[in-house]
């Protein structure tokens, strides 16, 4: 499977964005997905997770209640809704596949990963 992020930009504090991962190749449908993130010389970060259904999905302390993940699994899409943005998300953002059949939160357990698209929030 092949993923491609896109909806990255330049927002202020508070604002909304909504980021795609499309996936070609394998079946889509079958993968757990993530989103993740990494700033400025810090290391890459889980940022929310769903199970291949949808209807499971888990987050980062600091985005639950702000940001939305969600898949549509009949256009091959996962989708991050990102609200009431902060600084301090400022990053790259990467979509992430799972071949496994459980949901992951580490870097380590994700098999294919996004080329990452730039987010950066001004205070």
């Amino acid at each position: 499977v092949q993923l491609q992020a896109s909806g990255g930009g330049l927002v202020q504090a508070g604002g909304s964005l909504r980021l795609s991962c499309a996936a070609a190749g394998r079946t889509f449908s079958s993968y757990p997905m993530g989103w993740f993130r990494q700033a400025p010389g810090k290391e890459r970060e889980f940022v929310a997770a769903i199970n291949w259904s949808g209807t499971s999905t888990y987050y980062e302390d600091s985005v639950k209640g702000r940001f939305t993940i969600s898949r549509d699994n009949a256009k091959n899409t996962v989708f991050l809704q990102m609200n009431s943005l902060k600084s301090e998300d400022t990053a790259v953002y990467y979509c992430a596949a799972s071949f496994g059949l459980v949901v992951r939160t580490t870097t380590s357990e994700y098999d294919v990963w996004g080329q990452g698209t730039q987010v950066t929030v001004s205070s």
